[in-house]
């Protein structure tokens, strides 16, 4: 069945943290799996993945904090793979401290987001390659990370893991003005990820998402 869809509202610092805590308890859930094993349709492992996730986070957090407008760049950390084809990091894991502490490191990345989203004025607009954003900007495009790179880890991991409908809802309509409404919300922002089909809609090949703030810019 369908989700009813209104007026979803906007996306929050908790939502944030909502979607980085139930993701931490699914990856503590599954401690024993196989974390080298390939996450999904991506070419990285699981253990690459979440690290990718939680440098995403880390990432959007960091842009929130400088106040001069939006430089048109990145804040200029460096970023390094660990291997050929591997996702390029600020943010590692110790693999010594094993999946309880590459959990930690996500919680870690994502309480640094929720700060920043709660406590940065709405009007700070800041760099992201697709266009300059909001503090909600950047809080729903931290939670689409959250939700479909843990899909990916979890058809890796071989664990069960289905978000809040409602959550999806409220970062489609953020991001992804674009998506069908009436569908179920969870395949629909797996469908605008290029990761699954829907009925009447095929695969996408090549996605975006819009993080203009509300009222501003135009999708190009």
């Amino acid at each position: 069945m369908s989700e009813a869809l209104g007026s979803p509202g906007p996306v929050t610092a908790d939502d944030v943290q909502e979607a980085v805590r139930s993701a931490v308890a699914a990856l503590r859930g599954a401690e024993t799996a196989d974390w080298d094993a390939k996450a999904g349709s991506l070419d990285w492992s699981c253990r690459e993945t979440v690290e990718h996730l939680a440098d995403d986070l880390f990432a959007y957090a960091a842009q929130l904090g400088p106040r001069g407008g939006p430089s048109g760049t990145e804040v200029p950390f460096v970023w390094r793979a660990e291997r050929p084809g591997a996702p390029a990091n600020v943010v590692f894991a110790d693999r010594a401290a094993g999946a309880a502490g590459l959990a930690q490191v996500l919680e870690a990345c994502g309480a640094l987001l929720t700060s920043m989203v709660r406590t940065t004025p709405a009007d700070v607009r800041s760099h992201h390659v697709f266009g300059a954003s909001d503090p909600e900007g950047f809080a729903a495009m931290g939670v689409v990370e959250t939700l479909v790179h843990l899909h990916d880890v979890a058809e890796g991991l071989g664990v069960r893991w289905e978000p809040d409908a409602g959550l999806c809802d409220r970062v489609l309509a953020r991001l992804f003005p674009d998506a069908p409404a009436g569908t179920d919300r969870w395949p629909t922002l797996l469908w605008a990820t290029g990761r699954g089909e829907i009925p009447g809609h095929a695969r996408l090949t090549r996605w975006r998402w819009y993080g203009a703030p509300r009222g501003e810019g135009e999708r190009r």
